[in-house]
């Protein structure tokens, strides 16, 4: 009997992960999802958006309004919270899956987390200060920025 041919790509499997990961947010606006994995494709860590450890989520804005008290002063973005859930060694040389273009301080930490291509889905705020700034030194680190191409295979999960 031949093997299979319908499995899915190391792509679509990563980021599925980084997108099951978002699932696990209780921001009611946004979800994102990161997945580091090592140069021969293992997982090493995955993280996504939400209130610090020890922070009740319940206790804390999850507002968008900057005039007011929101979520920006509290969440953890999905690629800093998968950096700082890895409990191995160094990321050095290892590529991240994340659901949505980071940011300029998630790509601070990536960049000094040695983490050396970026695989991004989304990028919907391409045109902010941040994403621009982001891109910049993401590029100068050489950091690789490659995009997602969803295959338009449809995957279902049976719970």
């Amino acid at each position: 009997m031949p093997k299979r041919e319908d499995y899915i790509s190391w792509d679509e499997y990563f980021m599925g992960v980084a997108s099951l990961a978002a699932k696990r947010s209780k921001d009611p606006n946004t979800q994102v999802g990161a997945c580091i994995v090592s140069n021969d494709n293992k997982i090493l860590s995955i993280g996504y958006n939400g209130m610090p450890l020890g922070c009740n989520d319940d206790e804390f804005s999850w507002d968008r309004d900057v005039t007011a008290d929101n979520k920006y002063f509290y969440i953890v973005h999905s690629e800093l919270n998968a950096i700082l859930n890895y409990r191995g060694g160094s990321l050095e040389g290892s590529k991240m899956y994340v659901t949505l273009f980071p940011c300029n301080e998630c790509a601070k930490a990536i960049i000094q987390s040695g983490i050396k291509e970026v695989i991004y889905w989304q990028d919907i705020y391409k045109d902010t200060r941040e994403v621009i700034a982001s891109k910049r030194m993401l590029r100068t680190a050489g950091v690789q920025l490659t995009e997602y191409i969803p295959s338009g295979r449809i995957v279902e999960l049976q719970m």
